[in-house]
């Protein structure tokens, strides 16, 4: 399987905590890279799009308003083949790293 792009992988990353909405997902992804990506609207919508069409995520159907969930919002979810999907990217990254670091390109431990 070919590498996932970083808006892909970021994407599929944050619905594999659950379902999200697009807000949600954008959040997520900042948190988790320390503000280190940012995506924009048409990034992230035409990603999900293409994502769903590839059968990696789907909309989740008729999510019922709560305190957390505006009827508004389109949520999301990673699908089976999407978890494969980025499951195989995360142990290509690992296999990448476990090489760098074989090869003593990388130090073994980073430090804070």
């Amino acid at each position: 399987m070919a590498a996932l792009t970083p808006a892909v992988f970021h994407i599929l990353l944050a619905l594999a905590q659950g379902e999200r909405h697009g807000y949600g997902i954008l959040k997520d992804v900042l948190e988790q890279t320390d503000g280190g990506v940012r995506l924009g609207p048409g990034t992230l919508y035409g990603t999900l799009q293409r994502l769903m069409e590839a059968g990696l995520v789907e909309e989740v159907p008729g999510i019922a308003p709560d305190a957390d969930h505006d009827s508004r919002r389109r949520y999301y979810r990673i699908t089976r083949q999407g978890r494969r999907a980025l499951g195989a990217d995360v142990e290509r990254m690992d296999s990448l790293v476990r090489a760098a670091r074989a090869k003593r390109v990388t130090p073994k431990h980073s430090r804070g």
